[in-house]
Parts: structure tokens; C-alpha cells; sequence
């Protein structure tokens, strides 16, 4: 009997962990830009949870309706359990003898991002939630953006056919679902019909690559606008004569500067219409100054989904665009 006993103890152990006696932790769950707060109810409901709620549930840039940039789900301690330990995104918080602000990986699943901060008092936690939440909130959306990409990985265009990306010597992983618009060499436009929501069958998905000549005005963002609208009068028609997609002039896009593959990189959001028509929606677009090419190698995504919340379908852009490589 203690044979059996032992040998069914040394099965568990085999089974329970992997190479170099890691466990071997179940997959993750949850929607992308969701984050499980773990705090009391006491913390949620007071200073800590409004501080939590305003930095957190800032509204995303660049969309036509309102929409948060993160969404929120909390629980108490008491009821975290395995199936909440299965989150993707889980923010820790609670009052402890040391102040700490800790990020942790695959610690109940695979992939997840645990973020833990704790502090002696309520007014503590406060402080520290209001002084790194552009971290915090950065964190989660890198990790969800590498995610992202590892889906995409599996279902990849290979986009050895594509001209422009070729001329370019640049190369996305971009999945299967979309499809050829227009491909010059110097310019690609690839388009996802979107097969779900209200949306179904007009709604679209669209990735725009193309390079301009690096001068004293590609160089800076003050010409972005120009010159994404120079190309949507050029290369993006409508459906009758002289309509063609421009900047919506009622909403000032933001731009900030930032670094993509170690370029200097303009991310600029806003929302896009098309003269003369009705058709509307975001758009994001990433200039990069490419010095070594002379060149502005510009990478936008825009997509047309009437009727419905659009910031999943940004997010993948996001994703696309941000899996460049140079080759």
C-alpha cells in the first residue's frame, strides 16, 4: 500500500510540473484591456477605489463615442478564487507593513501580469496608484498587445507576396483575414471585413503602409495631417467621384512622440471621414523617421464600424503595427 501511495504521489508530482520542476500552469482567460482589481471592499468603495476608477477608466484617445481605455472588474480577497487566479490582467491592492509596487508574470496562469501594490495606510495606496497608473496601465497593455501579436503569429499572411512591403524591406504579422486592396509597390492597403456585432458585412478593418521622402516637414508632426490626407486623396476613394478619406476637421487629433523599433515615432490618433459622404471612424497612424533610408515610413490603421464600440478593433491595429520588423 505504500508503494501505491508512493508512486501515485511521484505521478502527481510528474504531472503537476514540467521541465526543471516548473509547474505547469493553465491558460489564462479574460478580454483584452480588462483588469481584475483584488482589494477589499472597504479600499474599493473609498478614496482608493475613485483614484483606482479615475486613472484607470480614462477615456481612449481618438475614438468617435466615448469609451474607457481600460475596463475594471474588482473582487475581495475572500472571493479570489482559482477560477479569478485565472485572469490575464489582475491588480492586487491592499494595506500592509511595507509600502511595494511589484510586477509578477505567469504567477497563477499563462500569459498573465500580476501587478501588486500595497502601502501602511489608505492615503499610501492613493499616492501610490495616482503616481504609477501610467505605468501600471502601460504594463497591462503591453502585455496584452504581445498576446495579441502570438495570436496573429499562428494565422499570418505571409507577406512575402506584397510588393510594397518588398520595396520597403519591412514585414507585419498581419492574420489571414484580411485581404488585397491595392498594392502599387509604394503603397499597400489591406482590408478585414468584420464578421461580428452590428457591424457584420459594412464594417471593416484597414492597414495602410507607404513611405515619404524624409525632408525638414516629414520630419516634425506638423505635417502628418497633411500628408495623411494628401494620400487618402490619392490612393483611398469612395464610392462616386470626388469622395476620397480625410482628417475629420470637428476633432484635433493627438500626436505624441514616442519609439517603435527604436526609430523616432509620431502615434497620432484621431478620427478619419470621407469627403462629400457620411462614412466615419478612428484611425491610428505611426510615422516613423527612418534616417538610415531618408525616408518617413508610415504604418496606419483605420477602421469603419458604424453602430458599435470600436476600441477592440483599434486594439488590433495597435497590435499589427507594432509587430514591424525591418529586413
Amino acid at each position: 500500500m505504500r508503494k501505491i501511495v508512493l508512486s501515485l504521489l511521484i505521478t502527481t508530482l510528474f504531472i503537476s510540473c514540467g521541465d526543471k520542476g516548473k509547474m505547469i500552469l493553465p491558460r489564462s482567460a479574460g478580454s483584452f484591456n480588462k483588469v481584475l482589481v483584488v482589494s477589499k471592499g472597504s479600499l474599493w468603495q473609498g478614496e482608493v477605489g475613485d483614484e483606482i476608477r479615475n486613472s484607470f477608466s480614462e477615456l481612449l484617445v481618438g475614438l468617435p463615442q466615448p469609451e474607457k481605455t481600460l475596463s475594471l472588474a474588482q473582487v475581495g480577497p475572500n472571493g479570489f478564487n482559482t477560477m479569478m487566479k485565472n485572469s490575464r490582467n489582475i491588480m492586487v491592492i491592499e494595506v500592509s507593513d511595507e509600502e511595494n509596487f511589484t510586477t509578477l508574470y505567469n504567477k497563477y496562469a499563462t500569459p498573465q501580469t500580476v501587478v501588486y501594490i500595497s502601502a501602511k495606510d489608505k492615503e499610501g495606496l492613493r499616492l501610490m496608484i495616482e503616481k504609477n497608473h501610467k505605468k501600471i496601465i502601460k504594463t497591462f497593455k503591453d502585455s496584452d498587445i504581445r498576446l495579441l501579436q502570438n495570436v496573429f503569429a499562428k494565422k499570418r499572411l505571409d507577406d512575402s507576396q506584397y510588393k510594397t512591403f518588398q520595396n520597403l524591406k519591412i514585414s507585419l504579422t498581419i492574420p489571414e483575414e484580411f485581404r488585397t486592396v491595392d498594392d502599387t509597390g509604394d503603397f499597400l492597403w489591406l482590408r478585414q471585413h468584420l464578421s461580428s456585432g452590428i457591424a457584420r458585412g459594412a464594417g471593416s478593418n484597414n492597414i495602410l503602409v507607404y513611405s515619404l521622402p524624409l525632408d525638414d516637414k516629414t520630419e516634425t508632426s506638423d505635417n502628418i495631417i497633411a500628408m495623411r490626407d494628401a494620400i487618402g486623396e490619392k490612393y483611398i476613394p469612395g464610392s462616386r467621384e470626388g469622395m476620397y478619406m480625410i482628417t475629420e476637421a470637428a476633432y484635433t487629433p493627438f500626436t505624441l512622440e514616442t519609439k517603435l523599433k527604436g526609430l523616432k515615432t509620431f502615434e497620432t490618433r484621431g478620427t478619419w471621414e470621407m469627403k462629400n459622404n457620411f462614412m466615419a471612424g478612428p484611425f491610428l497612424n505611426y510615422a516613423m523617421v527612418d534616417k538610415k533610408n531618408n525616408r518617413l515610413l508610415v504604418v496606419e490603421g483605420f477602421t469603419y464600424a458604424p453602430s458599435v464600440n470600436k476600441r477592440e478593433f483599434v486594439f488590433e491595429l495597435e497590435a499589427i503595427a507594432k509587430s514591424i520588423n525591418f529586413n
